[in-house]
């Protein structure tokens, strides 16, 4: 949506002319980057810029995506490059609307998404700062707040230099494996009058480097490795949602009879009502694929988030008996300030490349030969045993949605931890998007709508499965897909309780043999429990709820698909509490 559209009845006007002042050549630059939207959350430490994006570039290209709270902006465009590959652009204010955004940013890192964040700073030049507010608003080293987990940050002091922080944090974010990167734009250089005209840099002259091949050694290695197992496994991490891959994917696993395992995390990258699919996808391994990884006798991770931990789980503390290949470029990105790097898996082979470069090369060899016969059972997505009850159970609620959207191409933005997978399979990449990558409560409500903007024009209809924890922290990132008429229906999944510290609670207490039954006190949110559905009209969204039964659910659904066809849709559902695997 561009501004004109999102300010109804507002009529934008545009002077025409040349840049006249720096943050106009940046705005130009940032045109020229490709990128079609900027998340943001005003602030007047970029206020130069602010107004070079509405009045000198129209409020177009990058067209901006108005959000409540900064870590909203963030989650917003992480959102969308889950979906859509490809960075958004997000604006924060100073060193304040930075420290509200971190969280967010620590996700995206961990999640490995591009994105390109504009920061600001106050005036540098101390003798340019008005009285008190510019002060607050201006830090030494603003990146030093979340250098640890961006992929580079830089603050220029020059117009010319902005140009090609830019165009490098463009490269930089979209190098894989991805990461966001920031750069702080000080106040002066933004609002500094230029004597001439500066050209963007052109951009296609600068991108990020082609993934490297790995070597025909290698590859005939690996393919010799993975020709002669009898139980090889593969387990299929952060790939790309590009449906070619996908299908280079499957025909790898059917060429060597070889067993899949894939991750909520990650979302939908191997077809899970396929023959030689292991299990149900979850957050954590399930009892198929540990005993999978116990019989197999080669391991291909393909950039597997945790190896080293989903080996412990299958093997304890037994030596891992199977040839283990890693395939990952991750380690690029580890600084030791987080943990995410996990913990060190064993590696028989360790091949720093992307794992869709690897299958590519490895096919060609593995097709020559016959399929290699495998004793995988014809389809592995279970099916639940019926649930006589009225109540509303996590697989039940899947159940009625899946039912509700019937033939519609819907596209998972989000799902909790306890989501049934038995009840949703997964055909195709952008089937289920996965999860935030730093398990950051609060980011549900902006992916979802992060996700809904980069599809807005598919057939697909986004659909965000939230906690009620999750949905209360963000609930105000709906406004913004209220404001720009987003297509897209989020149903909080509401057990009213923080219901994995629950779980947590209870286990801590029975190896302390203390009453479990305390279990709840400070977890749960009902006394009163909030409302969900009259909290998100508010915000101008089509609410209904709470929905408390099966039958109210089964009567709203449907219609609720229809609508979301034409903007946002919430219901809230009173869901069981269910027990599930703690994350």
């Amino acid at each position: 949506m561009s501004l004109p559209e999102a300010e109804a009845g507002q009529q934008l006007t545009t002077p025409a002319g040349p840049a006249e002042w720096g943050s106009d050549v940046i705005a130009e630059q940032l045109r020229a980057l490709g990128i079609p939207y900027m998340s943001l959350t005003p602030g007047s430490s970029y206020r130069g810029l602010h107004d070079s994006l509405v009045n000198h570039l129209g409020g177009q290209d990058p067209s901006m995506v108005l959000c409540l709270h900064e870590q909203h902006a963030v989650a917003v465009a992480h959102g969308y490059a889950k979906a859509a590959e490809q960075p958004m652009l997000v604006a924060l204010h100073a060193n304040v609307g930075l420290m509200n955004a971190a969280m967010a940013v620590y996700n995206a890192f961990c999640d490995r998404v591009p994105m390109l964040i504009v920061g600001a700073n106050g005036p540098w030049d101390a003798a340019q700062r008005r009285p008190w507010i510019d002060w607050l608003h201006s830090s030494g080293d603003p990146g030093a707040l979340i250098r640890q987990f961006v992929r580079w940050d830089d603050q220029p002091a020059s117009v010319q230099a902005s140009l090609e922080s830019l165009v490098r944090g463009l490269q930089l974010t979209t190098s894989r494996p991805s990461a966001p990167v920031y750069v702080c734009l000080d106040v002066s250089v933004q609002e500094q009058p230029i004597e001439e005209a500066t050209a963007p840099l052109p951009v296609d002259r600068f991108p990020a480097p082609v993934l490297a091949a790995p070597s025909p050694e290698v590859v005939a290695r690996v393919s010799r490795l993975l020709r002669g197992a009898a139980a090889p496994v593969v387990l299929v991490g952060r790939v790309t949602r590009d449906p070619d891959a996908w299908g280079r994917r499957v025909r790898l696993a059917e060429a060597v009879g070889a067993r899949v395992g894939t991750d909520l995390k990650v979302g939908s990258t191997f077809p899970t009502a396929h023959r030689l699919h292991l299990g149900q996808p979850g957050y954590m391994p399930d009892a198929e694929l540990r005993e999978a990884l116990r019989d197999a006798d080669v391991v291909l991770s393909l950039d597997w988030i945790d190896l080293g931990g989903t080996l412990r789980a299958a093997f304890g503390e037994e030596p891992v008996s199977a040839t283990v290949v890693s395939c990952s470029a991750d380690a690029t990105l580890h600084n030791g300030w987080s943990k995410d790097h996990f913990e060190l898996p064993v590696s028989d082979l360790n091949l720093d490349v992307h794992p869709d470069v690897l299958v590519e090369a490895l096919l060609p060899s593995l097709e020559e030969h016959p399929p290699a016969t495998t004793t995988a059972s014809a389809g592995t997505a279970a099916s639940a045993a019926e649930d006589l009850s009225d109540e509303i159970t996590m697989a039940t609620l899947g159940r009625a949605l899946r039912q509700a959207v019937g033939e519609q191409e819907v596209c998972l933005a989000r799902v909790p931890l306890g989501w049934a997978s038995e009840e949703w399979p997964f055909a195709h990449p952008l089937d289920c998007l996965g999860a935030d990558g730093g398990g950051g409560v609060g980011s549900g409500p902006g992916m979802t709508v992060g996700a809904a903007l980069a599809l807005r024009n598919e057939k697909r209809l986004v659909v965000g499965v939230l906690g009620d924890g999750d949905t209360l922290m963000g609930a105000s990132a709906l406004w913004t897909a209220a404001n720009m008429g987003l297509p897209v229906l989020i149903v909080a999944a509401n057990n009213g309780s923080f219901y994995n510290d629950e779980i947590h609670q209870g286990r801590v207490a029975a190896r302390r043999d203390r009453p479990q039954e305390n279990a709840w006190i400070g977890v749960r949110i009902d006394r009163p429990r909030p409302d969900l559905a009259e909290h998100v009209r508010g915000l101008g969204v089509d609410s209904h709820g709470p929905i408390r039964t099966l039958e109210e659910l089964a009567g709203l659904l449907p219609r609720a698909v229809e609508y979301a066809q034409l903007g946002p849709v919430f219901v809230d559902v009173h869901v069981v509490r269910d027990a599930y695997q703690v994350g």
